[in-house]
């Protein structure tokens, strides 16, 4: 599966965006200044997901890539 797949999938899953996403992960204090905030592991950003969204680690994997700055 394609990055762009999994951003799709997640989208049509959640109704939520890429942009959505980054600005809900701002809003948590995972994100800021365009990167993961300093100190923030990729299991807590995985485990919000996974528990607000219901998303499998996969899919978690992609936003996390996103938020890293992997390009859509």
């Amino acid at each position: 599966m394609s990055f762009q797949a999994y951003l799709d999938t997640i989208q049509a899953k959640t109704g939520k965006t890429p942009e959505d996403f980054t600005r809900l992960a701002a809003s948590k204090g995972f994100y800021e200044n365009g990167k993961i905030a300093s100190g923030i592991k990729a299991t807590e950003i995985t485990d919000w997901l996974k528990e607000e969204f219901g998303l499998g680690h996969g899919h978690a994997m992609a936003i996390y890539a996103l938020l890293k700055g992997k390009e859509e």
